[in-house]
């Protein structure tokens, strides 16, 4: 496909992840190389229409529709970001790979494995690049780290420590919402786990058994609001009808320890009811030689302790991130230490690496790391399971070394 020739790009989903994407579409030729084709800013899709306009308005998209069938139907649209409710996901990106469309779908890939199977066997046949997001892997400070192990500047890891806490579930006033429905495991292990768990392999490699895995749900049921519900909140809703509530199904706090193939260990805690938390993801490694550490909430930054310190002088020290560090140097409109980092660059990174399979480039000409495919998406899901499996089990260990539903992808 010729530089010059515009790739059009539509974001089914209006929401908090969904204008996220729409961003990122818009800031995807202002980093790395240039000389990728220009991006048309086509349409965003969103079943509440206030949503989907204030998205198109915001971030320049050109038409608002309501119904995803209208993108599918479209044969000017080369590019789909699906950030819906799980549950529609299998459903939309089937058809959009019937159209001709690649796709880049938010993680979970699915609300089943049976729909997470059948979206990796589409993605067999696609002939469209597919792929699903799981962002933290493009954070700069992360993927040093994962550099650091790699190179045994640590020495040989023996722990990896893992939480990923949030609030967003603690006030038991929240409406009932597609995120609290589903078996267990698919609660916060679901949602914010899958990223907690595809960090973990990205920076220690694959995880080879889990066991001990726990799982609670702390609001056992929630209010059912009669508006249009979105950020915990119920749009439109009528405060003077009596309220009803439906029972939540799946885990508000899931905990676990894992094996990696390395040997490592690595221990997990995930959390939707973390009380004052809004989004706290925080890592440490530890090593024969050293130890690295990352939050979220200091995104910009690591810190390190290793046998390079001199005697007297060890202890945790602050390294900014910089040009350094992956992606920052091109990623970054001020690439120099103490600019800082967000969150929200990860999703112009992944949709820059996603732009770039779509052309055809790859890493060895230069191309970012590719983005996480559909069977990578099945994978997580399936050590999920094996979470819920071990908590269902009293904790019981479970293999995940030799996964048999992924050989026949």
């Amino acid at each position: 496909m010729s530089s010059s020739t515009p790739l059009s790009v539509a974001v089914i989903g209006a929401g908090m992840a969904g204008t996220t994407h729409a961003n990122a579409w818009r800031q995807v030729g202002t980093v790395f190389d240039l000389g990728l084709p220009k991006v048309r800013l086509a349409a965003i899709a969103d079943a509440y229409e206030p949503f989907a306009a204030d998205a198109a308005e915001r971030y320049g998209y050109e038409r608002v529709v309501t119904d995803w069938r209208d993108v599918a139907d479209d044969p000017s649209i080369d590019i789909v970001s699906i950030v819906v409710g799980n549950a529609l996901h299998r459903e939309i990106a089937e058809a959009m790979i019937r159209a001709g469309k690649h796709v880049l779908c938010e993680k979970p890939l699915a609300d089943t494995l049976e729909n997470a199977r059948a979206m990796a066997e589409a993605e067999k046949e696609a002939g469209v690049v597919t792929a699903v997001g799981f962002t933290y892997r493009r954070n700069a400070a992360v993927a040093k780290i994962a550099e650091l192990v790699a190179s045994g500047h640590l020495g040989e890891i023996n722990h990896f420590d893992g939480r990923y806490w949030c609030d967003y579930g603690v006030d038991p006033t929240t409406p009932m919402a597609w995120r609290y429905k589903g078996p267990m495991g698919s609660g916060a292990l679901g949602d914010v786990g899958s990223h907690l768990i595809d960090t973990a392999e990205t920076i220690c490699g694959p995880i080879v058994s889990v066991s001990g895995a726990a799982m609670m749900t702390s609001v056992k049921e929630r209010p059912v609001a009669t508006g249009h519900v979105t950020r915990g909140t119920a749009l439109g809703a009528d405060d003077s009808a009596d309220v009803t509530y439906e029972p939540v199904e799946n885990d508000d706090v899931a905990t676990f320890t894992a094996r990696f193939a390395s040997g490592a260990v690595g221990t997990f805690s995930c959390s939707r009811v973390a009380w004052g938390l809004p989004n706290s993801l925080m890592v440490d490694v530890l090593g024969t030689k050293g130890r690295a550490s990352w939050d979220l909430a200091r995104c910009g930054e690591i810190k390190i302790d290793d046998v390079n310190s001199p005697a007297g002088l060890g202890g945790a020290r602050r390294v900014l991130v910089g040009p350094e560090f992956p992606y920052f140097a091109k990623g970054s409109s001020m690439a120099f230490g103490g600019v800082g980092l967000t969150q929200i660059e990860q999703f112009t990174y992944q949709a820059h690496a996603f732009l770039q399979q779509v052309v055809g480039l790859t890493p060895e000409q230069g191309a970012l790391p590719p983005c996480a495919t559909f069977a990578d998406g099945y994978r997580e899901m399936l050590l999920a399971d094996a979470v819920a499996r071990s908590a269902a089990a009293g904790g019981a260990a479970v293999d995940v070394a030799n996964l048999p539903e992924l050989a026949s992808l």
